[in-house]
Formats: C-alpha cells, structure tokens, sequence
C-alpha cells in the first residue's frame, strides 16, 4: 500500500474513516505553503481495553501515514483537501445508509443546508437532535458524514438535522456559529419548543456546539435541552496540559493540524473567545445539561477536563464519561468495539433523560 498523505483529513472527526482508507490505495495530496510531520507509529496500546479495541487500534497505528497541512490561510489548499476527503468520505458512508435504512432528505433551515435524518420505521415523538460534524473547521460536511450521524439517529430513534454549515478559512467562527444558531432558531420558529431540541457532535463539531448554546442563550433565543459532546474541542488556543502531554499518545491528531486548522477557524486575537473556544465561557448565566465523552488517550483530554469543571463549577448538570485507552472520537473511529458500543448506549440514554421520552421508535 502506498503511504497516505491525507494533510490533516485524520484530524477532528476524519479519524472515524481511518479503517476504510486502509485499503484505499490513493495518490499523495500536496498543496502550496503545507508543513508536513512525519507521525510515531509506535503508539502504545493499553492490555485494559478490550482485545476487539487492541486489534482496531493495532491495525491503525501499525500503518500511520505522513500529514500535510494546508496553512491557515491556504483557501485553495483547503478546498482541494476538502473536495477529495469528501469524495472518498461519502463512499465510505453508503455502507451504514445501506444497513441502516435511513431516510434522509436535503433542505435547508436559517442560514444553512442541513440533511433531514430519520431513522428506518420512525415514528414522530416531536424530539429532533441536531448534529454538528468534526472535521477541524475545515473538512468534511453533512453528506460525508453519515457514518456518524446515521447510526445514532438509528441508536436513539430520533430525527436527526445535521447541519452543513460553511467551513474555515472561507468563513470564520462568528458566521459558522451564527449558521448553526439560526438552524435552531428556525426549528423554533416552526413551532418545535427547546425543550424537545437536543445537539450533539464530535470535535471541533463539539466545540461548536458549546458556543452555539452560548450564543443562544445570550441572544435571547432560549438553550436546547441537552448537549453530547465526543471528544470536543473546546480550547482553539491549544492551552491545555494534554497538549504537552499526550501529544505522542493520540495516534490521530499532530500538533501542526491543530494550529493551522485553529488558524483557520479563527484569528489568534480572537481564540480565547468564548464564542470560539467555549471553556471560556461564563456558564453561570444557564448552560444545557451535557455529556461529555473523551478517551485517555486523546489529545483533546484537557479540552473535555475544563469544560466539565467549568460546567461543574457553574452548577450545570454535567457528566465527564472518560474512557480507558481510547482515541480521538472513538465512538465511531473505534466503531462496534465495546468501549464504542458502551458510549453510544450512554448517549441515547442521556437524550432519552433530557428529552423525555422512552421508546426507539
């Protein structure tokens, strides 16, 4: 197999494709103004995960790839990488549509195209869950995806709106947080009330998420019921203790990726806002009930340990589910594991506590 040079396609959210591009044999990807670091493959994995999680993860670092990162202002670089990414993404997404039997319209809602999500024999209960994807700001979108998005609308049995919003550095944190607010507003303004409402996301999808109910919440619009955030990234400033520590641990996220992609999202002025990095926030004027779900092994680890504290501090109703030996969005990097399995059934439960209701379908 040839060796893969992806930029920064392994990073926040992209990871949950790794397995199926292990046997891609595609063309390397060069872009101008790129930095390239070559990754330790010899990522330790933990004896205290489970042999299926063992396996997955030995396949995966066994055969690391080279990374190119676009700069943060290399629109043209970004857009190429997105393109390929995406077009590889979406095949690799049919599989789960195909399983799982979704039915899923394109529409739009606010500022934003979105895909309607609705789970094999759904019957409308009035919960939606929105989805907001990972990707660094900067890849991926709601049609390459669905190998996320379609399984916990099928998990759940819940409508799922994923929201297909502008990507970095095309557009900056103020329009693509205002895009995913006005998603929401617009599900309001047919009539469905918060309380109904939920939002989850991976990665930076996550920390998307948390702004946008900041956002929500200080613009008078109102907070959704809960919030799932997998492995969020909450500190574009990349100041957290795991970002010196784990950083030879995570066998998907280099530090270059995350500079440039944080680069791309925001201006450095401008990181330590909470409307783009939300561990700043002030959470005592209200926050949605949350769960958070990271890995030891990632990373982000510091990103999910604040935000919870700071939630916590607040007098949110908060839970920090950490998982033994697992990487970035393990959830579906990981998928059919028992540690994956085992978060996916926290999550539904969790929407099912905060949304009322009980049955799948």
């Amino acid at each position: 197999m040839k060796k893969l040079i992806l930029g920064a396609a392994f990073c926040l959210g992209f990871a949950l494709f790794f397995a199926g591009f292990l046997n891609t044999n595609l063309q390397s990807m060069t872009f101008g103004q790129t930095e390239t670091s070559s990754y330790n493959s010899t990522i330790t994995i933990p004896t205290t995960i489970s042999s299926e999680a063992q396996n997955a993860l030995k396949n995966i670092t066994s055969q690391m790839p080279e990374f190119v990162t676009p700069g943060p202002s290399d629109l043209k670089g970004w857009e190429e990488l997105n393109k390929q990414v995406s077009a590889m993404s979406i095949a690799q997404s049919q599989s789960f549509v195909d399983s799982y039997g979704a039915n899923i319209t394109s529409t739009k809602l606010g500022n934003a195209k979105v895909l309607d999500i609705k789970p094999k024999d759904w019957k409308d209960n009035g919960k939606i869950l929105v989805y907001v994807h990972g990707g660094g700001y900067t890849i991926l979108g709601a049609n390459s995806t669905l190998n996320n998005s379609v399984p916990v609308s099928n998990a759940t049995g819940l409508r799922v709106v994923s929201v297909d919003y502008s990507l970095a550095p095309s557009a900056k944190w103020n329009k693509i947080t205002s895009e995913i607010v006005s998603v929401v507003k617009a599900l309001k303004d047919q009539g469905n009330s918060l309380e109904n409402i939920a939002m989850y996301g991976d990665s930076a999808g996550g920390g998307l998420i948390a702004t946008s109910v900041l956002k929500m919440r200080d613009e008078g619009i109102g907070i959704p019921a809960a919030i799932v955030l997998w492995s969020p990234w909450t500190d574009v400033s990349i100041a957290g203790d795991s970002y010196s520590t784990l950083k030879t641990a995570d066998p998907f996220i280099p530090e270059t990726m995350l500079k440039n992609m944080g680069g791309a999202y925001a201006n450095v002025t401008d990181q330590k806002n909470p409307y783009v990095s939300p561990v700043y926030g002030n959470f005592s004027k209200g926050f949605s009930p949350t769960l958070i779900q990271v890995g030891t092994k990632e990373v982000l680890l510091s990103d999910s340990v604040r935000l919870y504290q700071a939630l916590d501090q607040a007098n949110i109703p908060v839970k920090l589910d950490v998982y033994e030996g697992m990487p970035h969005v393990f959830q579906t990097t990981l998928h059919k594991t028992p540690e994956s399995s085992l978060a996916i059934l926290k999550t539904s439960e969790f929407l099912k506590e905060y949304l009322n209701y009980q049955e799948k379908h």
